[in-house]
Formats: C-alpha cells, structure tokens, sequence
C-alpha cells in the first residue's frame, strides 16, 4: 500500500481486536458502537481483508486479524516511546480542557476567572467538541462530556441534575404567557440531545402542536442560543447554560428533567499531571460549593 490507513481506523481495530467488542471498543474511545463498526469495516475494505469474524454476540479475529494486531500494538508503543524520546515529558504542557462551545461559553469562561486568580502559574488549553465522536481519552486531560456518565476507563462526576426549558429574548418572552403561544414563534432545534421540543411539549400539554412557523435546525446549541438571544425564535436549552446570560430570558417557567448530564470527566488508568489535578480538583471543590 502507498499509504497507511487513517489512525482512527487503526485505534478502532486495535481496541475491538483487544477487547473482542465493538461497544468496548467504541466506550473506551468515547465513539459510538456504530462508529467503531463503519471504522473496522472501512479499515477491512483498504487492507482487502476480513480482520473479524463476526458472530450473533461475539466478535473473534481471523488469523489475518491475529497475526496484524502484536505488530500494531508495537507500533503504537514505539509511536509513544519515540515521541517521549524526541519531544521528553509533557508535564509542562498546558492542561487541555475538552468540551462542547457552548458549555465553554456559558458555563467555564464565568468559573475560569477565579480559577487563574488562584492559580497563575498554571497553563490552561481549551479545545472544543462538537459531536460525540470528537471525545474520547486522547489528547485532553479533562473533559466535560454530555451523557449518562457511563464511559468505560473514565472517571466521572457529575456537574449535578439540570433541567430543560424553552429561552428567548426578553422583548419576544413578553408575547408568551402559555405553550400554545409558541405556535406563533420558530422553535430552534438543536441535534444530539435526548430531550427535544418533541419531549418538552408532551410534558407542556401541547404534543400536537400547530406551529405557524417552519423550524429551524442546527447542528450546535450555541447557535441556537444565538439566534434565539437575536429575537429570531425560541430554543430549549439546560437551565445552566443560561444563568449567567442577561440576553436571554425563559420563555414559559416549565422545566423538563433529562436523564443525560453534564460530567466532569477524565482518563481513570493514569494518574493525573499535577497541574491537571490541580484543576480537576478545583472544578470538584466549586460543584461542592453549590456553584455549579
């Protein structure tokens, strides 16, 4: 071959090839089930051949598949090993922070303050996700993750139980006094996330409701958010990521609870730099506080 297989496919076999499990493979990395399956079949596909022999409910690797992993394996320890040779220890690197924009925004950017006020000497790297398969264990020291906090390899703390209610501007709130008022307004949809308009209307008694507007779709909740700050339509947002925001209003007092979370999150078989435990421990002690 000209060129080897992207990374992705290769830590996707190597990790279901070690664990015999797609779904293992896919939580340790923080992908989905389905995304390790495309990545495997995919990899297959460049290599021309089956690395897999797939059963009802196991996995078992072909000897094509046996006799490749130990040298992927090795390959990925002297990737490490060179990489530490060449460019030494990262313990003075920033601490990477990973988590979605609009958590970054409207939820760290108001707490980071405090924490640079109490610790200058420390440097900070903040990276953003958007979609679930932008997280996983590499490259970042902690994480803020979306979920039900259950990611193998990863410890977890929950930033506490939130809630969803519809937001908007302050002038537009003033025109709604009852969900059936929404009807007149764009509802802002933002993908990827349990409890949708669908869910909160059933809850709000309007299941069937005849909106006047065509919705508006996006792919980010800080677009929705914006757009909605703008007067140009209602979004359903987590209570939290709105409290310190004075441009945006709920539209109706009626909240709906979700199974999935917020969580602070970081690999659990290492043990952390000291600069990373720093900082995870005092996000820790703020949610303790009551400050989350």
């Amino acid at each position: 071959m000209s060129a080897l297989p992207p990374l992705a496919w290769l830590q996707a076999f190597e990790a279901a090839a070690r664990t015999l499990s797609f779904t293992a493979a896919g939580q340790e990395l923080g992908v989905t089930q389905a995304a390790i399956s495309q990545r495997v079949r995919l990899l297959e596909d460049r290599l021309g051949q089956k690395l897999f022999v797939r059963h009802p409910r196991s996995l078992s690797l072909t000897p094509a598949g046996q006799s490749w992993l130990p040298s992927l394996q090795d390959g990925f320890t002297r990737l490490a090993e060179g990489t530490r040779e060449v460019f030494g220890e990262t313990d003075e690197a920033p601490v990477t922070l990973r988590t979605t924009p609009v958590v970054q925004q409207n939820w760290l950017a108001p707490r980071l303050g405090a924490f640079r006020r109490e610790y200058p000497e420390v440097a900070l790297r903040l990276v953003s996700a958007i979609w679930p398969d932008d997280f996983g264990p590499e490259g970042a020291d902690i994480e803020i993750r979306y979920g039900q906090g259950r990611w193998s390899g990863m410890e977890a703390v929950s930033l506490g139980s939130d809630t969803m209610l519809p937001v908007c501007a302050p002038a537009l709130a003033e025109r709604i006094t009852r969900p059936a008022d929404l009807a007149e307004h764009t509802l802002l949809h933002a993908v990827g996330f349990e409890v949708g308009w669908p869910t909160w209307l059933e809850a709000a008694g309007v299941p069937a409701l005849a909106s006047r507007r065509a919705p508006l779709i996006c792919d980010t909740q800080t677009m929705t958010l914006s757009l909605a700050a703008l007067g140009e339509g209602i979004a359903l947002t987590h209570r939290r990521l709105v409290e310190h925001r004075d441009d945006l209003v709920a539209a109706l007092d009626w909240e709906v609870e979700s199974d999935e979370a917020f969580w602070l999150v970081r690999p659990a078989r290492a043990p952390a730099r000291p600069e990373a435990a720093l900082l995870w421990e005092w996000l820790k002690r703020r949610l303790a506080m009551g400050r989350s």
